[in-house]
Formats: C-alpha cells, sequence, structure tokens
C-alpha cells in the first residue's frame, strides 16, 4: 500500500511512498524503544545540542523546502517557509529544559533525600498535520528528544516529504537513526500500534475525528494522549479598538495560508459603533489579494491544499448566502477561483444558525456579526464546539482580561492573532482537545513524575 501527495497546484502526483507492513511497524517499534535508554542517559546538554543541530540543519535546507511546501501543500513561496518559528519554538524549549526537568526536591536533610524526578515517557509517537507541517512537529519532537524520550514522527499524507527532511537533518547532527525515526503508516497500523502498548505517549494534530480515533485505539491501554484537534476562533473588536490595526490583523489571522492555520480566526464579533468601518477596511484588504499559483513571488494566496477542502468551504458559503448571508467579495476579482483555487471571501448578515459560523471551516473566509456589548459579545464566542484561541481588542488590559476569563477557550490574545508563543502552553478545551505543548507544561507532559524517599543511615 501506498500514500500518494496530490500536489493542489496542478494535481499532480507529487510524491509517493510506501506504508509499512504491520510487521515493519513493529521492527521500527522495537528499534525506538530499545535505543531510548541510551539515549535517554546522554547528559542533558548533549541532547539539548544535537536537537539544535539537528534544527540548524533543516534551516540549512529552506531553500529546497520552501519551493517543496508550495507544491504539497500549496502555501506561497514569498512567504519564505516556517523556519523562523520552527527555530524560534526549538530554541525557547532548549533554553528552559534544564529548569523544567529539574528535580523537585522536597527535602534534603542529615535524615532525608525526597524528590520528585521528571523521567521521558520511552518511545513517542507524533502524527503531525499538513498546514504547518514543519512547527506543528517541531512543538513535539524537539522537546521530547531533549527530555529523553525516542520519537517516531508520522506526517500526515499530504506533506510526505517534511518528515523526511526532518529525519535527514537530526541524523546528520548526530542524533541516531533509531531514536528519530520517520515513519510512513497507514490508520489501521498506527491504530493497531496504539492499542498494542507500543508507545508511553502519542501527540496528535488534526481533525476531531482523527482525535476521536486516536483515542479509540488507546482506550484501555493508559497511554497518554495529547489532542490538538479543530478550532472555529473568535476575534471580538471592541468599541475603543484601534479599527485599523484590528482588520489588519484579524483579516491576516483568518485569509493566511489560505484560512488553513489552527488558529487563524473564522468569526469576528465587532462594537455597533465600529461595525461599518472595520467591514470596509476588511473588504479593502480582501480585495488586495493575489490569487495563483504560489511558486509565483506575486501570489498571496495559494490553492487550499485539496480540492474537497475548498468545496466545504464552498458548500458552507452557498449554505450562508441562502440563509440570507451577503457576500462582499466580487468573485470578477479572482478569476483563478476553481478546484483547489479558493477566492477568499468575508460575509456579513450572518449569524449562528449558519454552519459558517459554527463549523470548522479552515478556509478564506470569514463572517462578521456586529454587538451590542461585552456580554453578547462573550455568549457568542462561547456558542461553538471548539475552544482554542480568541483574540480581544481593546487598549483596556484589565476589560480584556476579564472577558478571556469568560471565554472557554485556550489561548487569550489582546491586541494580537494568530501566533503561538513557546514560552505559553498551548492547549484547548472542548472538541479542540485535551493536554497542552510547548512551555513547561510542554516538557511535564513528556514526562511522567517519578518520587525518591529516600531515608539515609
Amino acid at each position: 500500500m501506498t500514500i500518494t501527495c496530490i500536489s493542489p497546484i496542478d494535481g499532480s502526483v507529487y510524491a509517493t511512498r510506501a506504508v509499512l507492513t504491520e510487521f515493519e511497524a513493529a521492527e521500527a517499534v522495537a528499534k525506538g524503544q530499545a535505543a531510548q535508554a541510551a539515549w535517554a542517559a546522554r547528559p542533558l546538554q548533549e541532547r539539548i545540542d544535537l536537537v539544535l543541530k539537528g534544527v540548524a540543519n533543516v534551516g540549512a535546507m529552506n531553500d529546497e523546502i520552501v519551493p517543496e511546501l508550495a507544491w504539497q501543500m500549496g502555501r506561497p513561496v514569498r512567504y519564505g517557509g516556517e523556519f523562523g518559528g520552527f527555530d524560534e519554538r526549538a530554541r525557547h524549549m532548549a533554553r528552559i529544559a534544564e529548569d523544567a526537568l529539574a528535580p523537585l526536591i522536597v527535602e534534603d536533610s542529615d535524615a532525608f533525600q525526597r524528590k520528585i524526578k521528571r523521567v521521558p515517557h520511552g518511545l513517542v509517537l507524533v502524527v503531525a498535520p499538513w498546514n504547518y507541517p514543519y512547527m506543528t512537529a517541531i512543538n513535539t519532537v524537539a522537546p521530547a528528544l531533549i527530555a529523553g524520550n525516542a520519537v517516531m514522527l508520522k506526517h500526515a499524507s499530504q506533506t510526505p516529504l517534511v518528515g523526511e527532511r526532518m529525519a535527514q537533518a537530526f541524523h546528520a547532527a548526530g542524533v541516531p537513526e533509531d531514536v528519530f525515526q520517520n515513519v510512513f503508516l497507514d490508520h489501521k497500523t498506527t491504530s493497531a500500534l496504539i492499542a498494542d502498548r507500543a508507545f508511553g505517549f502519542v501527540n496528535f494534530t488534526g481533525s476531531v475525528g482523527g482525535g476521536r480515533a486516536m483515542e479509540a485505539a488507546a482506550s484501555g491501554t493508559f497511554t497518554g494522549l495529547g489532542l490538538e484537534l479543530g478550532g472555529k476562533d473568535p476575534g471580538y473588536v471592541m468599541e475603543d479598538a484601534d479599527v485599523e490595526a484590528a482588520a489588519d490583523t484579524l483579516i491576516d489571522g483568518a485569509m493566511f495560508n489560505s484560512g488553513q492555520c489552527c488558529c487563524g480566526i473564522e468569526r469576528i464579533y465587532v462594537a455597533e459603533p465600529l461595525f461599518q468601518s472595520f467591514v470596509d477596511k476588511a473588504v479593502s484588504i480582501v480585495e488586495s489579494y493575489k490569487l495563483g499559483n504560489p511558486l509565483n513571488a506575486d501570489t498571496t494566496l495559494g490553492p487550499m491544499a485539496q480540492v474537497r477542502f475548498a468545496d466545504e468551504v464552498r458548500a458552507q458559503t452557498a449554505e450562508a448566502l441562502e440563509a440570507g448571508a451577503k457576500a462582499l467579495i466580487n468573485k470578477s476579482l479572482f478569476p483563478q477561483d476553481g478546484g483547489a483555487y479558493l477566492m477568499p471571501q468575508v460575509l456579513v448578515d450572518v449569524d449562528h444558525s449558519m454552519r459558517v459560523m459554527r463549523d470548522e471551516s479552515f478556509g478564506p473566509v470569514v463572517g462578521i456579526m456586529p454587538v451590542k456589548d461585552d456580554a453578547e459579545a462573550i455568549r457568542l464566542m462561547n456558542d461553538s464546539a471548539y475552544g482554542l484561541t480568541a483574540s480581544l481588542w481593546t487598549p483596556n488590559t484589565a476589560r480584556a482580561e476579564a472577558i478571556g476569563d469568560a471565554i472557554e477557550t485556550g489561548t487569550v490574545f489582546m491586541n494580537r492573532a494568530d501566533y503561538l508563543d513557546p514560552a505559553l502552553c498551548w492547549t484547548g478545551c472542548k472538541d479542540t482537545g485535551r493536554g497542552g505543548g510547548l512551555s513547561v507544561i510542554g516538557y511535564h507532559n513528556l514526562t511522567r513524575p517519578k518520587s525518591y524517599h529516600l531515608k539515609k543511615a
């Protein structure tokens, strides 16, 4: 059996890879498990140095990686790939590793030594998505390796070259091949390995359905899971906000990467006095985009990763229009629209009876609603099955924090959006999933506590 990457640029087959048989997959697991103890026994600083060297090796490949990403998932080459965030996240996790993994000393007296150590889980499976394939993978790969785990990386079938690039870079840096393995697995084999307790921890970034499949596979195994699933992230522009700055950031957050961002803005609520000025600014921004081949330097909006993703956004938009929504972007501005190429759209006269305001769209469409006050905005922001981020726009920090306290979400932004701060825990609630990546908490999730109660003679 094989997996095939169909390029969204032209529908051609870009890469094909054979998946491991169940026997081959079991062998890979055995190799990783066998290699992990020796890796964990290496000094922490040595593991850090090797991981950072691997990260640097990825950076050295960036000129080749950027067009590969365009061919695999459609992001325009003008944006230069993901190495900035990839490097930032890895370096932060390296910087905090010694403190984050240090034993918690309860007592060290003449009578007793009592402490809690952080010890690796063993073999960690990282299942990474296609939308930000390098950055989402490094969120777990770097701290897992630094903490002393062995890692198996299974990448999305849309971005098969990413795992190969990372394995090449890390192996060249000196990370043993059995300690960090890139593997191609089908869903059945992945589930069978999890059910067989092959892994000490599994981190999955993807769809809600995929997360449910992971939980089902792990049922009864007590395997730890980190799940970052869907999102329907809101923005709220208050009456005292800088409307120009809010529109610039929120519309970019809604449209960048063709709307295919885990924490992209999918619905916007604007205080009534600013509503029309915000909408006017949003429309002018979107009308300036250039939809086209992502290999062209002037393209600002590339195709979606697959035709079926674009068709889902088209369906949500059509349903909303039939129910009374109004589309503000003229199709004639985007003659390339069709297939995986999807024109951006701004909708008004929307409400929460429409799927486009409830279901994850994961595409370049955003609905904008006026609100009377904070209470209405909070109610609407919480009227969602998801909870990843929320973006609040006001100069009043106390007001933003109070509203943030009332929102069911994993991260609260004030006057920014669509950013992953590696010093803060990346987490969600409701159908967005559970667990937490990056920050000190990321290390805690990639290790387990082990207590020592040592009575001295």
